[in-house]
């Protein structure tokens, strides 16, 4: 080696040594990061979109027009009961998109990759779950939007429906991490979302979302009223009707907690040891 190689190598050596040490960002940081990833991947896969716009559109028209006048007398008057059942299906139903995009994520190799950043393995999940919640702004914004246009008016004006998208957007997030856990576990996209809408689409369809349960056979009635579904309903309907319910909320609340605190954690120690 050269006199020159050597004093070249020294420089480069003190330049390595001497340089400053980024910063490890933040866990808010990182996670608000990824959380814009989230909304980007929305303008490449349709089926966001879909879930976002179209379902609702589609759901809250046919069943207004199909059931207004037999169930509730007129399309107006139905539209008030139809409504907050149809933010509560269309958010639940959109939930299963986090799966699914979640076992993509790992299918590409994209959390593999992210395992080589300074950052924390929650990180992406919290991100990801910031995008979702953007997501269901978004889709009640739709669904409240369509509503009004058909006749809705809620009696709990701006604040009491604001009350009951933040109940069922918190709900809906919480829910989330159990079908994060579900694509970690199952690790295939398909799979994770058929399981979803296996267990979404029934729970939504057999609830108080289009009828009155009173009217239903006593075997599923019985089903109906444990159905935690139709828990999250009455608690929405209550709100924007300008109602306090004070003990459906509790226990939504307390379901909540429930499901964020067992799945959240469990979903990053599956996602750290995988």
């Amino acid at each position: 080696m050269s006199a020159l190689d050597t004093v070249t190598e020294a420089r480069l050596s003190g330049a390595v040594l001497t340089r400053t040490r980024p910063a490890r960002p933040g866990t808010v940081t990182a996670s608000l990061a990824f959380g814009r990833r989230a909304l980007l991947k929305i303008r490449r896969t349709p089926v966001q979109i879909f879930d976002i716009a179209v379902h609702p559109v589609v759901f809250t028209v046919m069943f207004t027009y199909l059931f207004g006048g037999a169930v509730g007398g007129s399309t107006g008057e139905y539209a008030g009961h139809l409504v907050p059942g149809i933010l509560v299906m269309t958010l639940l139903v959109t939930t299963g998109t986090t799966g699914a995009a979640l076992s993509i994520d790992l299918a590409s190799g994209a959390f593999d990759r992210y395992r080589t950043l300074s950052i924390r393995p929650a990180a992406p999940l919290i991100g990801a779950m910031l995008g979702d919640a953007v997501r269901y702004a978004l889709a009640s914004a739709v669904v409240i939007g369509l509503g009004l246009a058909l006749g809705f008016r809620p009696d709990g004006n701006a604040l009491g429906v604001t009350a009951a998208v933040l109940l069922v957007v918190l709900f809906s997030i919480s829910l989330s991490w159990l079908w994060t856990t579900l694509a970690l576990v199952m690790r295939s996209p398909g799979a994770v979302l058929g399981l979803t809408q296996a267990l979404l689409y029934p729970l939504s369809l057999f609830s108080n979302i289009f009828v009155d349960p009173a009217t239903l056979p006593g075997w599923l009635r019985a089903f109906v009223d444990v159905n935690p579904v139709t828990h999250l309903v009455t608690a929405t309907r209550d709100l924007m009707s300008g109602g306090t319910p004070g003990g459906q909320v509790a226990w939504l609340l307390l379901a909540c907690t429930a499901l964020t605190t067992i799945f959240g954690p469990l979903s990053v120690r599956l996602l750290h040891t995988r």
